[in-house]
């Protein structure tokens, strides 16, 4: 995941977890030294030597409680006892980091991590154990069973994987340590973002913002929802009253169905199409590569500079170009339809896409078996 993301409704929520409080509350009444500018490298060292870094001290983080005391209302106090007691997580930081460049591509490699038996078995339990949600997610929110079934199989093994890091100190380390990347302003800011939802969140639901555990990017449950999307996107399918991402696989199918058709997902359309590249019209096709997340070119334009359809296609819809890198092998090549994208906003790769697509096939042909 993910990632990505992210989005703002205030929606109840009761993640059932066992709070962490005593070893935070040993933690706070450490010494911690005044962080300025040199943040990172203090807590880099501060770690290397078991020392606790007392974000609360940092002036970054002053000035975001200054932000969430003017903009939300909290109390100044509570808020400085609270990040007072989160911890610097460097795993978190070296887990966010890009590969290392030069690393080739290869959409095979990555698809055989996803669409495999265990996954494909433990698929078609979920499937069965939930087949009644699974059903009304598909009719009330148009988006068929084997998409969510997908999704859910990639990013926690249905469940199985949900992470064990607190998300208050993951998502605090992103938002005010993160690696010298070109986009770490940016993704500082995006971060800050979650961290601002993960204590509206926690305030709105009456939980312990340490209660929540998740991914090292701070991503939570069964579909690893981030706080600002858990706000906005998630839903109480099973209809107890309470959002429950973690422990309820009935609210996650809702929550996914919710989230593809509030990111564009069209009920009854089409998502992806084979092509092939003809080498007869030069290279004018690769002017439609790279060309974002966005079904946006229609199929006569697309056929002239040589991309070609493997089966019967509408012509009136509009469609991407999806190169899928093979590595040292031929690029597979797909035309994405709208559908296609949506599930893009999930995690913003042709790769991620295409392995939700295939592993929620395969579960499907292995349940029809």
């Amino acid at each position: 995941m993910k990632i990505f993301m992210l989005p703002k409704i205030a929606i109840r929520l009761c993640l059932l977890l066992p709070a962490l409080a005593a070893s935070v509350d040993a933690d706070a009444a450490q010494p911690a030294k005044k962080y300025t500018a040199n943040a990172r490298k203090i807590a880099l060292d501060a770690e290397d030597a078991g020392e606790f870094v007392n974000f609360g001290q940092w002036k970054e983080v002053n000035d975001f409680i200054d932000h969430m005391v003017a903009t939300h209302g909290f109390n100044r106090t509570e808020l400085e006892a609270i990040l007072g007691k989160v911890r610097y997580v460097d795993s978190a930081i070296q887990l966010i980091k890009p590969p290392p460049p030069g690393r080739p591509k290869n959409w095979r490699a990555y698809r055989a991590r996803f669409v495999e038996p265990m996954r494909i078995n433990a698929g078609v339990a979920f499937w069965d154990a939930n087949a009644d949600a699974l059903a009304r997610a598909e009719a009330e929110y148009g988006v068929p069973a084997e998409i969510i079934v997908g999704i859910i199989g990639v990013e926690t093994v249905y469940g199985r994987n949900t992470g064990n890091f607190r998300v208050m100190d993951a998502v605090t380390t992103l938002a005010f340590a993160y690696p010298d990347t070109p986009t770490r302003a940016a993704r500082m800011s995006y971060f800050r973002g979650e961290l601002e939802n993960v204590l509206l969140f926690a305030r709105d639901s009456g939980i312990d913002p340490f209660s929540l555990l998740g991914s090292y990017a701070g991503a939570i449950g069964w579909p690893q929802f981030m706080p600002s999307s858990i706000r906005q996107f998630a839903v109480d399918f099973n209809g107890d009253r309470k959002i429950d991402l973690r422990n309820s696989p009935v609210d996650a199918i809702g929550s996914v169905a919710n989230f593809l058709i509030k990111h564009g997902w069209k009920s009854g359309e089409p998502i992806v199409f084979p092509a092939t590249i003809s080498s007869n019209e030069g290279n004018s096709w690769e002017t439609f590569i790279g060309q974002g997340l966005e079904a946006k070119f229609k199929l006569d334009d697309l056929k002239a500079a040589g991309v070609l359809p493997g089966m019967e296609t509408p012509a009136d819809m509009l469609f991407g170009l999806v190169d899928l890198q093979n590595g040292a092998e031929p690029t597979e090549y797909w035309l994405g339809a709208n559908n296609f994208f949506a599930i893009t906003q999930y995690n913003r790769s042709f790769f991620y896409a295409m392995s939700v697509i295939d592993l929620g096939r395969a579960v499907k042909a292995s349940r029809s078996r």
